[in-house]
């Protein structure tokens, strides 16, 4: 690591030949060790400065485009040719349990023949356990920065995967309260949040399918040969993810309108009852209209049954309303 520089911007830097990782390397020395031909660099950097990401391009001889790009951040995915080398930005998700959504991150990607520079910015998990697992396996680390590429990608779409089962467990649960007649605004809410999600997901899963397209092309030659195959795994799998959010979104779209039209008919159910409830009170309340307005020539006044006729009146056209609108399921 060069002196000046933070341990947490330069994570790791190290030299491979053969499979084998052969030396840690200072960041200043990366132009004399890629004079080996033998041998390849890869360096992981976080949330790189200007000042260290123009170092490592000095070193590398990166695209003045393709370091803009990467110190920036906020990029789509892509795959872009400088060159004799390829830039690749990926969209990284990782679910934040404690605030209950998912944190997207980028990670950008310098892939040459004779190096693999990896810059990560925001929420990434770190690729110490990728490096390990390629260090694990010499015969297939000896196909170079390709099969680190393939390894990097494979690892950022797996993410995917227990953050898709999530969401999918989570419709579950929505759909549940949805029939389950416990709707409320607090479940439109979550499904708009699901929705908001999926398209995020579906953002930075489904570039990566065009983007393995281009790797497994033959056109490409900075891609060995024997390495295209694994990209037809990181393929699939990309594939796989975008089906089932596409999936998921369609399930989404359906159950917002489930609950939109549940919602409407509570409220029509509301409106019925209350409207029931209104049209029998008006009886009595027109009865009493009538007979407080004070008039002095009202035959029931004198008669000796007049109060209790008009109130058995009262009392049976309400019970007939009652009964009617109970019938017809108002009630």
């Amino acid at each position: 690591m060069s002196p000046g520089h933070s341990s947490s911007q330069v994570v790791a830097c190290a030299a491979y030949a053969k499979g084998c990782r052969v030396a840690d390397v200072a960041l200043e020395d990366i132009s004399e060790v890629l004079k080996q031909d033998d041998r390849f660099v890869w360096i992981g950097l976080y949330e790189p400065d200007e000042a260290l990401l123009k170092e490592v391009q000095a070193e590398f001889g990166l695209h003045d485009l393709a370091i803009e790009d990467a110190h920036l951040a906020h990029q789509r995915p892509k795959l872009e040719r400088y060159g004799d080398s390829l830039f690749i930005a990926l969209r990284t998700a990782q679910p934040d349990r404690e605030q209950r959504r998912i944190a997207f991150g980028e990670t950008h990607l310098f892939v040459d023949s004779r190096y693999v520079v990896s810059v990560r910015h925001s929420a990434s998990l770190s690729y110490a356990d990728v490096r390990a697992r390629c260090e694990g396996q010499p015969q297939l680390l000896a196909k170079g920065p390709a099969f680190v590429l393939h390894a990097i990608m494979d690892f950022v779409v797996d993410q995917y995967f227990p953050i898709v089962d999530g969401l999918e467990d989570g419709l579950e649960a929505l759909e549940d309260e949805i029939f389950n007649e416990r709707i409320s605004r607090d479940t439109t809410m979550r499904i708009y949040t699901l929705k908001r999600d999926l398209l995020e997901i579906k953002r930075g899963v489904s570039p990566l399918i065009d983007i393995c397209n281009r790797l497994m092309r033959t056109d490409l030659d900075l891609i060995p040969d024997d390495a295209r195959p694994y990209f037809r795994d990181v393929y699939d799998h990309a594939l796989r993810i975008n089906e089932k959010v596409d999936g998921l979104r369609e399930l989404l779209g359906t159950a917002l309108e489930a609950n939109l039209s549940l919602t409407t008919i509570a409220q029509n159910e509301a409106t019925k009852r209350i409207t029931a409830w209104a049209a029998m009170f008006a009886v009595p309340t027109m009865v009493a209209g009538i007979y407080g307005m004070n008039f002095e020539i009202m035959p029931e006044l004198h008669w000796r049954w007049g109060y209790p006729v008009v109130m058995a009146a009262t009392v049976t056209l309400c019970g007939i309303l009652y009964y009617r609108f109970k019938r017809s399921g108002w009630l």
